[in-house]
């Protein structure tokens, strides 16, 4: 599904990303966890061609993203705020979202249903524009649009950011659904170590841009990443 290939990028000479190679399969849920400043989200931001690499390439079915759109049409991704469309309500946002995948309205509010907990009352219908929800109600709105077209590649930067504790375990939960009942491939970055070994299957810890664990989730894998931590 992805690979990555001699993956460099570099600002004013600092190299923040150098992966010499990396795989993700179709239908695998892969973490990347490391400290601020690792490069998760810049690594994202290359693989959604959001910003072209200082060297190498990203491969999306074999074809370089930078090359052609054709991966947006199975690809659903949510880094940052500024994914949203914030002088929209999550109403009209979600329905101009669904309208770019050919999904009628009935087909959107069918496909929201799963997503009526982890929203708990605080999202649809409150008569009110995305961009004067809280922090962590906006980080709902956007995953909700990333997973609404039921991509066959779903990305997540740091997805329990801003959620309190109810709804985090709720994400947790929808995204161990959402894997199973549609077979996406998922990469999710978080700091959260607990919910992301719950939700992946492989681990992945960056540090200074570089790969330097690649892991099973295996029921050591959270005591394994904490004495790497705390080294």
């Amino acid at each position: 599904m992805i690979e990555v290939k001699n993956l460099e990028k570099s600002y004013s000479g600092t190299t923040v990303v150098k992966i010499n190679a990396l795989q993700v399969t179709s239908g695998e849920s892969v973490g990347l966890v490391g400290n601020n400043g690792a490069g998760k989200t810049t690594l994202f931001r290359m693989m959604l061609d959001l910003v072209r690499p200082t060297g190498g390439e990203v491969f999306s079915k074999g074809i370089a993203v930078a090359e052609t759109d054709a991966w947006k049409y199975y690809t659903g991704s949510h880094l940052d705020e500024g994914f949203l469309i914030d002088y929209l309500t999550p109403e009209e946002y979600f329905k101009f979202i669904g309208e770019l995948h050919g999904l009628s309205q009935g087909d959107v509010q069918e496909r929201l249903l799963p997503f009526m907990d982890f929203f708990n009352g605080e999202v649809l219908q409150q008569r009110k524009y995305i961009r004067d929800f809280s922090k962590g109600n906006q980080k709902k709105i956007g995953i909700a649009a990333a997973a609404l077209s039921h991509p066959e590649l779903l990305v997540l930067d740091e997805p329990f950011a801003n959620l309190d504790p109810t709804s985090q375990i709720r994400l947790k939960n929808l995204l161990k659904y959402l894997h199973a009942q549609h077979n996406m491939t998922m990469l999710i970055s978080s700091h959260d170590l607990n919910h992301v070994i719950e939700v992946c299957e492989r681990i992945v810890i960056l540090e200074k841009g570089q790969i330097v664990q690649d892991m099973q989730t295996t029921e050591n894998t959270l005591q394994a990443l904490e004495a790497y931590f705390t080294v």
